[in-house]
């Protein structure tokens, strides 16, 4: 998670965290969106090593804890609207990144140069499924624990 090919590929992972990543770090807090992190990165390589699990090729890079984060995004802000270059009006967030995976989804059915080593969009892919799941169970867990702390509804 923590190698990559390149100045570009780090790059690309980084404006995705850039762009993504604080929002849900501070939704989770920095200890919280850590194991979050990581544990995506770990379920998106064994998403990526299920997907073919006789390949040799190594696969290095931070993408699949990002897309990760991705999935978080869509859970804690679904309507957030993204201002983008290329658009005139801003984007629902949700929208962005579920076309998005369906893109990583497609890529990976049919990515030829899979075997030689391309990118991991399975990793991509189980990442971002990680990053829904996880995101739920902890906004489950966040919100009752909330609940506990500040009392039962109209205590006051």
């Amino acid at each position: 998670m923590f190698l990559h090919g390149g100045l570009v590929h780090l790059a690309c992972n980084l404006l995705y965290l850039w762009i993504f990543g604080a929002e849900v770090e501070h939704w989770f807090g920095g200890r919280r969106f850590l194991a979050f992190y990581l544990a995506c990165g770990l379920a998106a390589s064994g998403f990526q090593i299920a997907s073919d699990p006789n390949s040799y090729v190594a696969t290095i890079g931070a993408s699949g804890a990002i897309s990760g984060v991705l999935g978080a995004y869509v859970v804690a802000y679904p309507h957030r609207r993204l201002r983008l270059r290329w658009s005139p009006v801003p984007i629902p967030a949700i929208f962005f990144l579920l076309v998005w995976f369906v893109i990583q989804v497609l890529s990976g059915f049919d990515d030829p140069s899979a075997e030689e080593g391309g990118s991991a969009w399975w990793a991509h892919t189980g990442g971002f499924l990680a990053g829904i799941a996880l995101a739920r169970a902890m906004r489950t867990r966040f919100s009752r624990a909330h609940d506990c702390a500040s009392g039962p509804p109209n205590s006051q």
